[in-house]
């Protein structure tokens, strides 16, 4: 069924508004808060990939309080276990009978808007815990299941200078996450406002824009953003380019790239092409999105090879090398 024009333009207004009002808070960055809003459409999480120090939850925090989304940050460290972040059953007695009885105590992961941060710094069962949520969209404890609040997104953070003490996330566990965003430092004069926006008196906190219903309503009108067939040829182009076993891979893959994207890739490109369309207000879905959207989609499930990694090539190079070709 066509989405009337007056849905599309309340949708646009309210996109604006949204964008606007992030901006009064988070200083440059553009582009990564685009890209967290086209993966909010999508319903995706994020990876997010930067040194300490650039407001990576600030930017999570300030998102969920503008989209209305109940927040929760969890530092994952050494000792975290999967019970502190999943919850855990305790045996409590009740007050007027005096039986004894086990009750659900819910963790941490029971919100919206998950801030993972540091998630490399705990064990892999307790990393498998919280990417099992994330895939299944619910949790089991003691034998029970309990769905997960829609909509649910977890928003993972890496320190990329410090690997000492840290468990690295599997390329299994990693094709789990939609984006692969990667912060990098802010430019002279962005870094100018920031220094006098946060030495000050503090402003006003931003407002809710949106609910968690608007938030479902937006993710179902951006799937109704229709795909050309030329734009879908070539998104499956750029994923079986990317695939040194295929005949659509040129030397330079078959020589730096050990793994190629899988279907996962074709479909998150295409979810995020028709999100960024709809986030711009692009009545379908382009090449030009596809190209934006190819690098975060693209960069955790390329894999390098031992080549690649001996001549400093890196896995950016090799997905704007694909890009380019096509």
């Amino acid at each position: 069924m066509a989405t009337s024009p007056e849905v599309w333009a309340k949708a646009t207004e309210r996109i604006a508004e949204l964008r606007q009002e992030i901006a009064r808070v988070i200083v440059g960055q553009d582009a990564i808060v685009e890209q967290m809003l086209v993966a909010l459409l999508c319903n995706g999480h994020c990876l997010i990939v930067g040194v300490p120090g650039l407001a990576k939850t600030l930017l999570v925090s300030t998102l969920g309080h503008v989209l209305g989304l109940s927040f929760r940050r969890i530092q994952f460290t050494p000792d975290l276990m999967p019970t502190d972040i999943l919850g855990s059953e305790i045996l409590q007695q009740d007050a007027a009978t005096g039986e004894r009885g086990f009750q659900f105590v819910p963790g941490p992961v029971f919100a919206h808007l998950i801030l993972a941060d540091e998630i490399n710094r705990t064990p892999p069962k307790t990393q498998a815990a919280l990417l099992e949520a994330m895939q299944e969209k619910q949790v089991t404890v003691a034998g029970n299941t309990m769905p997960l609040e829609e909509p649910f997104l977890v928003f993972a953070t890496q320190n990329p200078i410090e690997h000492e003490g840290t468990y690295p996330l599997p390329e299994a566990q990693l094709d789990r996450f939609f984006f692969n965003l990667v912060i990098d430092y802010p430019a002279f004069d962005e870094e100018r406002d920031i220094v006098l926006q946060t030495t000050g008196r503090s402003g006003a906190a931003p407002r809710q824009i949106l609910t968690p219903e608007h938030i479902l309503e937006l993710q179902q009108l951006a799937l109704d953003v229709p795909v050309p067939d030329h734009v879908l040829d070539a998104i499956l182009k750029l994923t079986h380019s990317s695939r040194p076993g295929s005949d659509l891979a040129d030397d330079f893959v078959k020589q730096y790239v050990a793994w190629g994207a899988g279907p996962r890739a074709s479909q998150n490109l295409t979810r995020a092409a028709k999100a960024l369309a709809f986030l711009t207000g692009q009545p379908a879905a382009s090449l030009e999105e596809v190209s934006n959207v190819a690098l975060p989609v693209l960069r955790h499930r390329v894999i390098p090879n031992y080549n690649a990694t001996g001549e400093g090539v890196s896995v950016e190079q090799i997905i704007e090398h694909i890009v380019e070709a096509l």
